[in-house]
């Protein structure tokens, strides 16, 4: 069953953000996931949810979006991306 990593991003220091987005990119084509959303305009259609960057990765199931999330490649970007910005994530199986 496929998995969806789903990240909700508020960008503090956009050249620092820019750096984390070199190396989460790594661990992501390292992991095989498909990028479904990255950015891109959002409408809020109800709800008082305002996200202002959204990214949405599929894996092929939740161990594969855990190997990516426990990486030493992620671990690496996430460590860069202390400085950067608050970042909500979530792991959810799809159907």
């Amino acid at each position: 069953m496929s998995a969806f990593l789903i990240v909700d991003v508020t960008v503090t220091d956009a050249q620092q953000m820019a750096k984390y987005r070199e190396w989460s990119t790594k661990a992501i084509e390292e992991h095989g996931a498909e990028i479904l959303v990255r950015g891109g305009a959002i409408e809020v259609l109800e709800g008082p949810w305002t996200p202002t960057r959204l990214v949405v990765l599929k894996f092929p199931d939740r161990a594969a979006a855990r190997a990516f999330y426990e990486s030493e490649t992620y671990q690496h970007a996430k460590s860069l991306r202390q400085q950067a910005g608050v970042m909500r994530m979530v792991v959810v199986d799809g159907v």
